[in-house]
């Protein structure tokens, strides 16, 4: 026993105390871009690799907006961004307005992830100037993919193994720690779930409620998991037209026309530049048409136009369905490529061997397929096997999903909420999409969910209010055998 003590009294006296001081983080009044207010910025030096703590380092970037009420509470809310790729400070001009009332009493807090926005970015060159063909070409996507990955291991913070959600979770942390946080609450949507799942499992005890929208939970092989996702949320959508009197009138066999459609391609096509609206043409392949498909799936109200844009292309038109993808465009902050890749070659591909997901029918392997390619010479992190296990929550934790939502349905929710046991509580909106938080009355929930005192409270609080909301029916054109208003009977005299 002793000459275990004396062993043990050795390694330590060994650790320099330099490691031992806890991180520090400067904060200090800013301004930024979208947001009305003075918030506070700061950065916090980590180590790229966490196994070399006196190797390179990289700056996290984080923003705090500061409670209103003079007493606040002392346990913040941290934001984890989706993606994987998305900046969560990019993303602060809209939560703020969603998150105000959490605000009252409780700072915000956004953190870059590693990868992303102004923490060592791996960033590669924006597409939406190429001409459409260029885009559109697989092959050149690849080689553009590539080319980044070759241009992104020249930086000072090109090492990009070290992008894992893990080593992500261990940054937030060490923010947590720095801003002299006992426990904070957590909000993550899509891939911030499987961040904040993560945190969950690494740090449990520092957590004081958790809202996870959209589970994208580390055991869900991505790549496959859109393929069967996808294909019953378009077969949801047009069902849901036949069911409709006016859609079903307007576009008849709508099924048939899809599979039409999809039988024709590949062909040249003409469209539109997104950015200059000059007419190009381009050759469109099948999976270009299933992704432009999926775009507005994730959003309801998005997705009731298409029908008319499926059968528009289907009779050689599609205008109506590159217009309806490139107006989602400015709806989704750009992905970070390179932290993108880092993430997903990581820690799905390597387990899609095992994985037992069966193919839609229309979607088959093309994601599985495009990801293989990408991740082809693309450096692999290391992920610990713990890290896809979901160990029972210690704390209240809120899960959210969509019923039909393309890429996180119900169906992972529920698993996860199974592992998490007695403290998660899993609500269902079947007419939502990607993102049940963005319904009012469901931001009202997460309000009272985590202003809840106790535990049992937070358990107990009601989130059913948007459960009945109808699906939004598609768009239908004026029929043109109806009798038009009378103008004359219209006029509103003085």
């Amino acid at each position: 026993m002793l000459k275990r003590l004396s062993v043990l009294a050795a390694l330590l006296s060994a650790v320099p105390l330099a490691a031992a001081a806890a991180p520090t983080i400067e904060l200090k009044p800013c301004r930024l871009s979208g947001v009305a207010t003075e918030v506070q910025c700061g950065q916090l030096q980590r180590p790229l690799d966490p196994t070399q703590p006196q190797g390179k380092t990289i700056d996290l970037h984080v923003v705090v907006v500061p409670a209103l009420a003079r007493n606040k509470l002392p346990d913040p809310v941290v934001f984890l961004a989706g993606g994987p790729g998305q900046s969560a400070v990019k993303l602060m001009p809209m939560l703020t307005g969603r998150l105000a009332r959490l605000q009252q009493r409780r700072d915000l807090v956004f953190v870059d992830q590693r990868g992303t926005g102004k923490s060592a970015p791996l960033e590669c060159p924006e597409e939406r100037h190429l001409p459409v063909a260029e885009g559109l070409d697989l092959e050149a996507n690849y080689r553009r993919t590539d080319a980044c990955r070759a241009e992104l291991e020249k930086l000072p913070h090109g090492d990009l193994r070290q992008y894992t959600t893990v080593i992500a979770m261990q940054d937030l942390d060490a923010v947590r720690e720095a801003l002299g946080v006992a426990q904070w609450n957590l909000i993550g949507g899509s891939y911030g779930t499987r961040a904040g799942l993560e945190y969950l499992r690494a740090f449990p005890t520092k957590v004081r409620r958790a809202v996870l929208d959209g589970l994208a939970p580390p055991d869900m092989a991505l790549p496959l998991s859109f393929s069967p996702d996808n294909q019953a949320a378009l077969d949801a959508l047009l069902a849901a037209c036949e069911q409709q009197p006016g859609c079903d009138k307007a576009y008849p066999k709508l099924a048939e026309q899809w599979q039409r459609l999809l039988a024709s391609l590949p062909r040249e096509v003409t469209l539109q530049h997104p950015l200059t609206g000059k007419l190009e043409k381009a050759m469109l392949q099948r999976e270009h048409v299933l992704r432009a498909v999926r775009g507005p799936l994730y959003v309801p109200a998005f997705a009731s136009a298409l029908p008319a844009a499926i059968a528009s292309a289907a009779d050689g038109n599609f205008n109506a369905l590159s217009g309806l993808l490139s107006s989602m465009g400015g709806r989704q902050t750009a992905l970070a490529l390179g932290m993108h890749l880092s993430v997903i070659c990581a820690e799905d591909l390597p387990r899609m061997a095992e994985a037992k997901e069966a193919a839609g029918r229309d979607y088959g392997r093309a994601d599985a397929q495009f990801y293989g390619r990408m991740c082809q010479q693309w450096p692999r992190g290391s992920v610990p096997e713990a890290f896809y296990t979901l160990p029972p929550a210690q704390s209240p934790v809120l899960l959210l999903s969509g019923g039909a939502d393309p890429v996180t349905p119900p169906r992972h929710g529920e698993r996860v909420a199974k592992a998490l046991g007695p403290k998660a509580l899993h609500q269902v909106v079947p007419a939502a999409g990607h993102g049940v938080m963005a319904l009012p009355c469901m931001r009202e929930v997460v309000n009272r969910f985590i202003d809840a005192k106790t535990d049992a409270e937070a358990l107990g609080v009601k989130t059913d209010c948007a459960a009945k909301m109808p699906r939004p029916l598609a768009f239908v054109p004026p029929d043109p055998s109806l009798p038009k208003p009378d103008k004359k009977n219209a006029e509103v005299k003085p």
